[in-house]
């Protein structure tokens, strides 16, 4: 072998090796789909996303658990909708961080005993999304203009969404993670939900349009405002 092609074997070899570390570092630990349904006059709309949940597997001490995915958006009909946001409510402030934990504690309070997060990859079955579990609630009286949004309470709907319409409930249930980073369908694995900015474009226009959305609903809006929305 010459000196060029072991050289070469090696490079290769490391480059292997990073990736795979790579893909080991950002690899979801699961993946969880949240539904929402809302009685409507109509009858039961409903609407759904995969979120994607990534335990802190770096090298370094003091990173946190983070989430991919975006706000569930429900097209109620006749021109009004109900945006299940990435955001909970904790006492006077938003909290950003709560959505990692939504399956995991749905799953636990669903079956009455604790469940690992490591775990969580291995569950079967829907559970409901229920009390403090519920994220954010918003709907837009035009989701071209965020000023518009109000807040939704989810035991009173009809105040905001009018007469006949009611939250039916939320869900979770653990999806397969697939063959991340190739998961783009099929057998490859459901891939993380994306497409909320065709319904807002405010997210992807100039300005912060979330801030105005949470300010108009009358939550803070701090710089993570776009969190409550969209995460990468």
């Amino acid at each position: 072998m010459s000196f060029i092609s072991k050289w070469a074997g090696l490079l290769g070899l490391l480059a292997v090796l990073v990736i795979g570390d790579q893909i080991r570092i950002h690899r979801p630990g699961h993946k969880y789909r949240l539904t929402v349904e809302v009685t409507t006059p109509d009858g039961i709309k409903s609407g759904s996303g995969i979120l994607a949940v990534v335990p802190d597997r770096n090298y370094n001490r003091g990173g946190r658990t983070t989430m991919r995915g975006e706000a569930v958006f429900v097209d109620l009909g006749q021109g009004k909708n109900l945006v299940a946001s990435l955001a909970h409510w904790q006492g006077a402030r938003l909290d950003f961080d709560d959505i990692n934990y939504v399956a995991l504690r749905a799953y636990g309070a669903g079956r009455g005993n604790r469940v690992s997060f490591n775990d969580m990859h291995r569950q079967t079955g829907v559970v409901p999304v229920q009390a403090d579990l519920v994220p954010v609630l918003l709907s837009f009286g035009d989701p071209n203009d965020p000023a518009t949004a109000r807040l939704v309470a989810a035991d009173h709907a009809e105040a905001v969404l009018g007469e006949g319409h009611a939250i039916r409930g939320l869900s979770a249930e653990v999806v397969p993670n697939g063959f991340w980073p190739i998961d783009f369908g099929g057998m490859l694995g459901e891939p993380v939900t994306r497409g909320i900015d065709a319904k807002l474009p405010w997210l992807t226009a100039r300005g912060d349009g979330a801030a105005t959305a949470l300010k108009a609903a009358g939550l803070p809006a701090g710089g993570e405002a776009r969190a409550a929305f969209a995460r990468k």
